[in-house]
């Protein structure tokens, strides 16, 4: 199976939760609920077959997790290099992935310098559609959320200007709202 064909395996088997899916609000800054999302997602798939590259002009599905420790009520973000904002874990998806969720779980990986990583059970957590600058138009990151283990030691990669813990609290505080968005998803499905 192509990461293709899993990323519309995964999409039609995402079930947002609630009014806009979890979390609530419409979950994209004016782009529509999550149902809606997933539907443009799934049809922006069907319209591209190099929808999961970066060579394609009109968007292009991304991966993301955000690494939590939920014993310690706390979430693991990074100083993106290029954007300077706290954001969650993420990017591209690679000719080696065979699946969204390995993308997302190498994603963390790579970026955190932490091993042994898991992804929280039940699939992705959000979606959330954003403009990119051209040539590209837009991210359709798919979501997840990564547990970190217990004495989780994080690693900074190139990608990062800096990796900093934050308690949940913090995060309004330091992060966009996709972000608060997110940990508020992540937080539902964890039940804390």
């Amino acid at each position: 199976m192509s990461l293709h064909d899993d990323a519309v395996l995964v999409l039609k088997g995402y079930a947002p939760e609630g009014p806009g899916g979890p979390g609530g609000g419409d979950g994209t800054g004016g782009d529509g609920g999550q149902a809606e999302l997933r539907q443009a997602y799934l049809d922006h798939l069907d319209r591209h077959d190099n929808g999961m590259w970066k060579a394609c002009a009109a968007g292009h599905v991304t991966a993301s997790a955000l690494v939590v420790d939920p014993g310690h009520g706390r979430v693991l973000l990074t100083l993106h290099r290029k954007l300077r904002m706290w954001l969650q874990m993420g990017g591209h998806c690679e000719p080696g992935d065979t699946t969204l969720e390995a993308a997302a779980l190498r994603e963390a990986t790579e970026e955190s310098g932490v091993a042994a990583l898991s992804l929280l059970p039940g699939g992705p957590v959000r979606l959330d559609r954003h403009p990119i600058p051209a040539p590209c138009n837009w991210h359709l990151d798919v979501q997840y959320a990564a547990l970190a283990p217990a004495g989780a030691a994080e690693r900074i990669s190139e990608e990062s200007l800096e990796l900093r813990w934050f308690s949940y609290d913090e995060v309004p505080s330091v992060a966009d709202a996709s972000v608060v968005r997110l940990l508020e998803a992540t937080r539902t499905r964890l039940g804390r």
